[in-house]
């Protein structure tokens, strides 16, 4: 399956279940995953006292970050895997001329 099926599945399903938002509303609904995912890092990692393990809901919170963001490339008729193609020709790039993938100067 390639990232334009997840899309118009789960684009299938949103509007099966009557799930349509407007791209503000969704914009919070992804912050509000991350943060739910950074928890699962902290206790993944016992507060960063130790090195990260999968927790119970790891896989859960990610498919929610992955949901939203679906979902606002959805609402904004935005294609994801000409966005992944793109930064990872710029990321390429990047570390060609600079030896590294950072953004910095």
């Amino acid at each position: 399956m390639n990232l334009s099926e997840i899309q118009d599945i789960v684009n299938k399903f949103t509007k099966d279940k009557n799930m349509n938002s407007n791209v503000n509303v969704r914009m919070i609904d992804l912050t509000s995953e991350v943060g739910e995912l950074s928890k699962e890092v902290l206790k993944g990692t016992n507060y960063g006292s130790k090195q990260f393990e999968k927790t119970e809901e790891w896989n859960s919170e990610i498919g929610d970050v992955l949901f939203s963001l679906i979902c606002i490339a959805n609402e904004t008729d935005t294609n994801l895997e000409d966005c992944l193609n793109f930064v990872l020709d710029k990321y390429e790039k990047r570390f060609v001329s600079k030896g590294d993938f950072g953004s910095g100067r």
